[in-house]
């Protein structure tokens, strides 16, 4: 009975080890105008994680679902390690960033490393003083981040501002009136032709021809 128990014992404890083995995941995002993840696969590919454990979203920063995000998240447990190039991988600003880190690293247990911040290291200093000051580095480093986005908006804005001023015009070039524009707009005025028809006859969508009528008349 004995070496029944301690069979039983054993492929206990095989399964305990196989429950909190480490699993290396790497996750990448790039914006859908910045195609360009390159830099962050080679990173991933270096350190040797495994093709099926790297994450990788493409999306601007106004739709942030984030779903390859969120399916590593359910894969992820306790112990895992996560990889990610930079600190700015993790959110869009300040907030975001210390929010998913929070739950990163103490709800879900799982270590980070900042590759290119190796400060930024939960392997390292797991006693209270280690994450005290693995918490200040990340709200500095979240915080310049953030500031920097701020500029890098505020500078675009000036830029597009200064350009407006020197008579640079932005978006599509107007669509110039047809040649046969003012007959169509008469016979539509007249009830003779439909609004589409008239737009079909100038060979432009309804909404920009009923947009030139609306320009013309407003200035009559």
């Amino acid at each position: 009975m004995e070496k029944y128990n301690n069979v039983g014992t054993e492929k206990s404890a095989r399964r305990e080890g196989e429950e909190t083995m480490t699993d290396v995941y790497g996750y990448v995002r790039v914006s859908s105008r910045d195609q360009n993840e390159d830099r962050q696969m080679i990173a991933m590919r270096e350190l040797s994680v495994a093709e099926k454990n790297i994450f990788m979203d493409k999306q601007s920063g106004k739709d942030f679902e984030r779903p390859a995000y969120k399916r590593m998240l359910r894969r992820m447990k306790k112990n895992d390690l996560l990889y990610i190039k930079s600190i700015d991988r993790l959110g869009r600003n300040y907030g975001e960033i210390l929010e998913q880190w929070k739950m990163l690293t103490r709800e879900k247990e799982i270590d980070i490393v900042v590759l290119d911040m190796p400060l930024l290291d939960t392997r390292r200093g797991k006693d209270l003083m280690g994450m005290f000051l693995s918490d200040i580095v990340l709200q500095v480093l979240s915080f310049v981040a953030e500031n920097e986005r701020s500029n890098i908006r505020q500078r675009q804005a000036e830029g597009i501002a200064a350009a407006k001023a020197r008579g640079v015009k932005f978006g599509r070039p107007a669509i110039p009136y047809p040649d046969n524009f003012w007959e169509i707009y008469r016979d539509w005025r007249g009830k003779k032709i439909t609004l589409r028809e008239a737009a079909d006859a100038c060979e432009m969508p309804v909404g920009t021809f009923y947009g030139k009528v609306r320009k013309l008349e407003s200035c009559n």
